[in-house]
C-alpha cells in the first residue's frame, strides 16, 4: 500500500493509540528522506498521546568510531548500537517500572549521542520511532521489525534527498565541497541499503516534494 496524504497518515497513527496498550510504529527510510520531520508532525498532531525516539540516539559516540576504526563512514549499519536500539524498544513495549523510560537522542551539532534526553512518560500509548535501518534484515539489526507494531517505508525524490543532505551538512558546520564528497560517498551508498528493505514495510509513504 502507498499514500501520500498527511491527514490519513495522522488518523492512521491516531488509531495505534487507541488500542489500550503501548504501540511502537517505525519510520524508515534512507537518509534525508524527511523521516525526523513526518515523525515529528505526526507526535505533534497526536497531542500529548505519542512520544518521538530516535534510532539516532544509539549513534556510538565519536571516540568509540575513531578506536573502532570506522569514523570515516560514520552513518553505516556497524557504526550504532543496534542491540541497544532493540533492548529500549523492548523495554518500551512493556516498561518494568511505574516511572518514565528515558532514551537517548542526537545532537547534530555536537555530532555526539546524548543519554537520558527523551523521557517516555508510562500513560503515552504510541511511541513513534524513525532511522534508516528499521526494516533491516542483517543482524544485529534483524530483530527491530518484530518489535515494532506498523513500520512505513518514507520515499523522497533521490535529488532532493542529496541536496537535503549536503544542506544539513553545511549547516552544522562542514564546507559544501567536503560535505558533496560525503554524501556521494557515505551517505547515498547507505541509502542503497536501506532502499532494498522497502517491501518489508507496512505501507510506503511519498509526501510532496518539499526542501
Amino acid at each position: 500500500m502507498e499514500t501520500s496524504d498527511l491527514a490519513a497518515l495522522t488518523a492512521r497513527a491516531r488509531r495505534l493509540t487507541a488500542t489500550g496498550h503501548r504501540r511502537i510504529l517505525g519510520i524508515a527510510g534512507p537518509p534525508g528522506a524527511g523521516k525526523s520531520t513526518l515523525a515529528t508532525r505526526l507526535v505533534e498532531s497526536l497531542e500529548g498521546r505519542a512520544v518521538l525516539v530516535p534510532m539516532d540516539g544509539f549513534h556510538l559516540a565519536q571516540a568509540e568510531l575513531v578506536r573502532l576504526g570506522r569514523a570515516g563512514r560514520k552513518g553505516a549499519p556497524d557504526t550504532f548500537d543496534a542491540a541497544g536500539f532493540a533492548a529500549l524498544l523492548r523495554r518500551l513495549r512493556r516498561p518494568e517500572t511505574p516511572g518514565p523510560v528515558y532514551a537517548p537522542a542526537f545532537d547534530r551539532a555536537l555530532e555526539e549521542p546524548i543519554a537520558g534526553a527523551v523521557p517516555v512518560p508510562p500513560g503515552i500509548p504510541l511511541v513513534v520511532t524513525e532511522g534508516n535501518y528499521l526494516l533491516l534484515d542483517e543482524e544485529p539489526w534483524a530483530s527491530v521489525r518484530a518489535l515494532l507494531d506498523e513500520t512505513w517505508f518514507l520515499d523522497a525524490d533521490p535529488e532532493l534527498r542529496v541536496r537535503r543532505l549536503v544542506d544539513r551538512h553545511v549547516r552544522f558546520g562542514k564546507d559544501r565541497p567536503y560535505a558533496e564528497r560525503w554524501v556521494a560517498e557515505s551517505d547515498e551508498r547507505n541509502a542503497r541499503l536501506v532502499d532494498r528493505q522497502r517491501d518489508r514495510a507496512d505501507l510506503v509513504v511519498r509526501l510532496p516534494d518539499t526542501p
